[in-house]
């Protein structure tokens, strides 16, 4: 692989781990939220999270690319604050990526708070634990295949986004050119055997993950059945 190719994987990975770390950090309370709600206004706020998984990527960074431009509103409060705009810069591409792949750590982690005993938590209210007690010692640790699961989904959907990060952060070596921009970048220069290396290397990553996935699951089906 040339040094390029290699700059690419390194920002692909950056821009993989920030992502899910922040899609953690946000999209728990949203998801504890979903899974406890009955607020009739659910319906529509679980549309909105769900939303990236319907809507073509290049729509999505289109109004993401006239929200953060110089004459969006996103941009111009950025601007006021002296961060200067999102496009075509790695904080944009984080913005967007947190965004589009959103769906693939909220939906798990719901699915797991859902998955949680509701007597485990009265059980642990009857023992005088706060409602910050039964969420960090109770909920979390059940719903810990689901972090795992929403962990791994959001870092393997963001490796392999091309569309909204072509949008928002374009094609720039060192900066914004992912693992997918390099790729394309290679096919159109006629350069296959190197989209090759990088797309074989892609592959391989996503049959880690849905391997990765399966092991995970396998226990949790098991006593599912050992409980019938």
């Amino acid at each position: 692989m040339t040094a390029a190719d290699w700059s690419a994987i390194r920002l692909t990975a950056e821009l993989a781990a920030v992502t899910t770390l922040l899609l953690l950090v946000l999209g728990t309370p949203v998801a504890w939220w979903l899974a406890r709600t009955r607020s009739r206004s659910k319906p529509v706020w679980a549309a909105l999270v769900a939303m990236p998984l319907v809507l073509p990527p290049s729509v999505l960074g289109f109004y993401l690319l006239l929200l953060m431009g110089p004459q969006g509103p996103v941009g111009q409060f950025t601007q006021a604050l002296g961060l200067g705009r999102l496009p075509f810069t790695f904080a944009g591409l984080v913005v967007a990526s947190v965004l589009y792949s959103m769906p693939f750590v909220v939906q798990p982690l719901q699915q797991a708070f859902e998955a949680v005993p509701e007597r485990a938590l009265e059980a642990a209210a009857t023992l005088r634990a706060g409602p910050w007690d039964r969420f960090f010692t109770v909920a979390l640790p059940l719903a810990r295949p689901g972090f795992i699961t929403a962990s791994v989904l959001g870092f393997a959907h963001t490796v392999g986004e091309f569309g909204v990060v072509l949008m928002m952060g374009g094609n720039i070596p060192g900066q914004t050119r992912v693992m997918s921009v390099a790729i394309y970048d290679h096919v159109e220069a006629a350069e296959y055997a190197d989209a090759h290396r990088l797309a074989a290397a892609m592959v391989a990553f996503a049959l880690t993950v849905l391997v990765t996935l399966y092991w995970v699951n396998r226990p949790r089906r098991a006593e599912a059945g050992a409980a019938r």
